[in-house]
């Protein structure tokens, strides 16, 4: 019995003459995430991606599993092939289905004839495969209103499709659709979860991470590339930069007022992500803050690291309290990573009573002290570039 993978598009569905493009970067994510599972063809007809194994060697429970986390896709299924007659669909559902079928007490049958030459109307598709199959599991009875299992006949182009439940997908839209972005990532909870949600929308992935050696260990940054690695599954291969960051630490701490040290060091590290994210062609930054947090997530504060910025700054937790940001990072599987007791150089050199409320020209007073260009360039020249999968 022959069996392939279903894929239904998410939002693809609603673009208009681009949509050949995002079905295409998608089916080119979707073949990189299961390149080494066997061969198989894919191809694209009516919204749906088909998914068709060569030989038996093809891993289905490691592809779906992979599968899951491609985002652009709404949905998902192994299905059963069949030949476009009711007797061939009749005579492969019950085997087919048996597994499923045998954990339930009710069901529906549901059909979608993408193909109208086809003889029987849905409903009367509906009313052959759930007779044969209340024929054959005696134990079942049929809800239309809220069954534990529908089961789904689908009539495409060239042959019917049976299928069970359909697991839902990742949503959002393919990465690299919508360009490129650099995320600040930290140890913390917050930037591996911004940086999901922004692959999420079609961003493809640079990162950018500040060591402070000896204040961090190297235990800190290996922590960062696993971050980045469980982010990695979602949003594929990121490009990470890890930039030196210990002596602009030292020279703040000597050269400019404790209470202003967080907000420095945050505009020393837009100062220098904008050109590095110039570099790996990346259009914005991309953080993890979400207002009022932390005293450097105030508005104000805000206000005065953005100025130094000339790039656009994404935060796509900004409006999220801790919990909701706490849930997502529980979902993508980097929760119990984040609270490792790693930490990064923002928390090392935390002010005892940080300000809250700066204004753009106690900023630039307070920073007066240092050598900012020579500082920025010899960190930028320093940095080291590695990959993440």
């Amino acid at each position: 019995m022959k069996e392939i993978i279903l894929i239904k598009n998410g939002e693809l569905t609603l673009k208009g003459l681009n949509r050949c493009n995002f079905e295409d970067i998608l089916i080119k994510n979707i073949r990189k995430s299961i390149r080494d599972l066997g061969e198989c063809n894919i191809r694209k007809a009516q919204s749906t991606i088909f998914i068709e194994p060569k030989d038996e060697s093809f891993d289905f429970s490691e592809a779906l599993e992979r599968i899951k986390r491609v985002f652009g896709i709404a949905g998902f299924s192994r299905a059963c092939v069949c030949e476009k007659n009711m007797d061939d669909i009749i005579a492969k559902s019950p085997d087919y289905l048996r597994d499923d079928l045998k954990k339930v007490k009710t069901f529906k049958v549901e059909a979608k004839r993408a193909d109208k030459r086809f003889p029987l109307t849905s409903p009367e598709i509906c009313r052959e495969v759930g007779g044969v199959l209340l024929s054959h599991f005696p134990h079942l009875s049929v809800d239309v209103h809220n069954p534990e299992l529908v089961v789904n006949v689908e009539i495409r182009d060239y042959n019917a499709y049976v299928r069970g439940e359909q697991l839902q997908g990742a949503g959002g839209l393919p990465v690299g659709t919508a360009g490129n972005a650099s995320i600040l990532i930290s140890g913390g909870i917050d930037s591996p979860v911004a940086a999901w949600c922004m692959a999420k929308r079609g961003l493809r992935l640079n990162a950018i991470h500040f060591a402070s050696p000896p204040y961090t260990s190297p235990r800190a940054e290996q922590k960062v590339k696993t971050l980045l690695s469980k982010v990695a599954r979602y949003s594929g291969t990121i490009n990470l930069a890890i930039v030196p960051f210990t002596e602009i630490q030292d020279q703040i701490a000597e050269n400019c007022p404790e209470d202003y040290f967080t907000l420095i060091m945050r505009r020393m590290m837009m100062r220098i992500s904008q050109k590095l994210a110039a570099k790996s062609g990346s259009l914005a930054l991309i953080t993890g803050e979400s207002l009022g947090q932390v005293a450097s997530q105030t508005l104000p504060a805000l206000v005065t690291t953005d100025y130094v910025c000339e790039m656009p700054v994404l935060r796509p937790l900004i409006g999220m309290d801790k919990e909701e940001i706490i849930e997502i990072s529980r979902k993508i599987d980097t929760f119990e990573t984040s609270i490792l007791p790693y930490e990064d150089c923002c928390t090392v050199f935390t002010p005892k009573h940080p300000k809250t409320r700066p204004t753009l020209e106690s900023c630039a007073e307070a920073e007066k002290g240092l050598d900012i260009d020579v500082l920025v360039e010899k960190a930028i020249s320093e940095t080291i570039y590695t990959y993440i999968e």
